[in-house]
């Protein structure tokens, strides 16, 4: 019979003071040692032999983060490696950041929303992080400031995002046994001394958004060519969708007859299922399209790109594919009777008051279709 195993809570982590080993399940223990200090140990056997292998302190390195080393530590005892040696090989190589960077965002790919997600780890430790032929174990606080202090009041969230996915690589890093000692990464008790808060030198932006009277020229110009980037750009528009919303679409999604659009919650912000009403517009535009590979399948920043390259002229920049959103709704609220919660839906918002919650669960596809056809109306010039 199969010993249980995720024996242990978080909150036994935090409160255990019995000194000894206190087991998890597949060889996992939480240690207690003289002193109070906590660390996670690997207990197996390889040729006979019982081995332990130190996973961490429990300060840094949670329960789950534990069992997911342990995990990996296990897997390659079943490919017939011996972890601890492994761990010995890695640093007697020196791993570098770049390569400890690419571990980790390989070994979290599957579990993120989608691989724009990925994408977007690659390219902002590429462009803003650390040297990637530095050895991991070398990136230090001044290491981590040379990269923060040039972008910290100029691009303030993204380097606040740069901070913490070079922080989450360091502490993968350690975890795996090729890095030693506290995150220079970490914010609390650390940077938070050397660099000022984000708040203070960062105040909030809203995306720039194109007058809703603007769309219409605007939609006609994206209708000029035929291109991937302006299909989506169009299709974004008339769904009032997020970005990556629709570059991360899958043709399972679409149900065409029924002219529905349904979004899992594992892709949408607010982690709820959305479904969109598709117009004919929208239908056209995914109706041509080939079925073997995703219907927009594009970089994140590619309708930014195209958008603020073609600007209605007479219109200046800049504009941003999210501001759409605000169109649509500035739209809706000055030239439209449809109630505040049916746009609200329509923008997959939270609504906050109960009774208006409550409404959303009754016929209100049928109302947000047609909202979506007399935005599509307008943005096609087809109202009076």
């Amino acid at each position: 019979m199969a010993r249980p195993t995720n024996r242990l809570s978080a909150r036994a982590v935090q409160t255990t003071i019995k000194q000894g080993y206190h087991a998890d399940g597949a060889g996992l223990y939480l240690l207690v040692g003289p002193t109070g200090a906590k660390s996670w140990v690997l207990r197996y056997q390889r040729d006979g032999r019982r081995r332990e292998m130190g996973l961490g302190s429990a300060g840094v390195v949670s329960l789950q983060e534990a069992r997911a080393s342990a995990l990996e530590q296990r897997k390659m005892l079943v490919a017939g490696e011996d972890p601890i040696s492994a761990r010995r090989v890695a640093r007697a190589a020196g791993a570098t950041f770049g390569e400890a960077a690419d571990a980790y965002i390989a070994s979290h790919r599957s579990g993120w929303k989608n691989d724009a997600q990925a994408d977007q780890w690659t390219q902002s430790l590429r462009d803003y992080g650390p040297n990637r032929t530095i050895p991991i174990t070398e990136v230090d606080t001044r290491v981590v400031m040379a990269c923060l202090r040039p972008i910290w009041e100029a691009k303030t969230v993204t380097a606040t995002r740069v901070r913490g996915r070079i922080e989450r690589v360091l502490d993968w890093a350690k975890v795996h046994g090729m890095r030693e000692g506290e995150n220079p990464a970490r914010w609390r008790g650390h940077l938070e001394n050397l660099l000022p808060k984000p708040s203070k030198v960062s105040k909030t932006q809203h995306h720039a958004a194109m007058p809703y009277g603007q769309t219409p020229a605007f939609m006609k110009i994206l209708a000029q060519r035929d291109a991937r980037s302006r299909r989506a750009l169009r299709f974004t528009i008339l769904t009032a969708a997020r970005t990556e919303e629709v570059t991360g679409a899958d043709w399972s999604e679409f149900d065409l007859k029924g002219k529905l659009w349904t979004i899992p919650a594992g892709r949408m912000k607010g982690g709820r299922q959305h479904v969109v009403p598709l117009t004919q517009a929208a239908l056209n535009i995914l109706d041509p399209l080939p079925r073997n590979e995703p219907p927009f399948s594009l970089s994140e920043n590619a309708m930014l790109y195209l958008l603020q390259k073609t600007p209605p002229k007479g219109l200046g920049l800049p504009f941003t594919v999210h501001g759409f959103r605000s169109s649509f709704r500035d739209w809706a609220a000055e030239t439209t009777d449809f109630p505040h919660e049916v746009v609200e839906m329509a923008l997959a918002h939270a609504i906050r008051n109960k009774a208006e919650a409550a409404y959303r669960r009754g016929h209100l596809i049928e109302k947000r279709a047609l909202l979506m056809n007399a935005w599509a109306q307008h943005l096609l010039g087809e109202t009076s």
